[in-house]
């Protein structure tokens, strides 16, 4: 959990205020995200996912478990921690040059030009809804000035966070040597993420429509997050895959003035699975 009064993320927020390193105590590490406050209680809801969590986002009380601190390939939800720090150094209508790396990346890509300029704004639905690999890189070069430096930024507000079994390789998740995380972290950072309002209002969107430059004109990105249509409360958060990881899915859903996050890994039924601990999660909380 956060200090007292913490915001959520804006623009340039997550940052050390200049001057702040020479204050007494200004490197201590806020309260863990999650807390175990009770022996959890395991009861078989059916789960294919060798490692999953479900967490009460509003208290980080964690409420269900199952190998949810092994290190694993987490695929394109990776891109969460991408736009976290995207977001805080890019302001909605920074205009990003298109670096021609950007277009050299393997599929999935929304198909970037090298050198067209875009207000980040309309990078951020690229990267979260039709989870481009390009724009990962293009908004990681942006922020950062290098994909190198990006990926430090991205380690070190891991570190900050208290993500002791996360690394980033990749600004996409494209990548699995090298790149991990936990059920139990993933979990953690997806809390975090939920405070910040640009970041919320993108995740829980099905389909947006943008204007693009000629000769495209306007792109149209539907969610990849198919729980945003099946499961009544859900509002975001990412999925992903490659081979090595399986299905991933980071969810979260608000019912009753609750909201619940899930997350399951390197599983065949990321729906069903993340259904099936929402579900008892509202039962018990409600």
């Amino acid at each position: 959990m956060l200090a007292a009064g913490a915001g959520p993320l804006g623009p340039a927020a997550g940052g050390t205020r200049p001057g702040s390193e020479l204050r007494p105590g200004a490197d201590r590490r806020p309260p863990p995200l999650l807390v175990l406050r009770r022996p959890l209680a395991h009861p078989k809801l059916g789960l294919r996912a060798p490692s999953a969590i479900l967490i009460d986002a509003d208290t980080g009380t964690v409420l269900w478990a199952k190998g949810a601190r092994l290190r694993r390939p987490i695929a394109s939800t990776t891109k969460i921690m991408t736009a976290l720090v995207a977001m805080s150094r890019l302001r909605p209508h920074h205009v990003v040059v298109v670096p021609r790396q950007a277009t050299r990346v393997p599929p999935s890509k929304e198909g970037l030009r090298a050198g067209e300029r875009v207000p980040a704004w309309k990078l951020f639905y690229g990267l979260l809804l039709a989870s481009g690999n390009d724009t990962a890189v293009a908004l990681a070069v942006a922020a950062g000035g290098s994909r190198g430096r990006f990926l430090a930024m991205m380690n070190a507000k891991a570190r900050q966070l208290g993500l002791r079994d996360t690394r980033f390789a990749s600004p996409s998740g494209l990548l699995d040597d090298g790149n991990y995380s936990t059920a139990w972290d993933l979990a953690a950072l997806a809390r975090y993420a939920m405070r910040n309002a640009r970041f919320r209002a993108v995740v829980r969107t099905r389909e947006k429509t943008v204007s693009w430059s000629p000769p495209v004109h306007a792109k149209r990105y539907r969610n990849h997050n198919k729980l945003l249509w099946r499961y009544p409360g859900a509002d975001g958060i990412k999925t992903g895959w490659t081979t090595r990881a399986g299905g991933c899915l980071v969810a979260s859903a608000r019912r009753y003035g609750i909201r619940l996050i899930a997350v399951v890994l390197g599983t065949p039924d990321i729906y069903g699975d993340a259904t099936r601990l929402l579900d008892y999660g509202f039962a018990r909380r409600g």
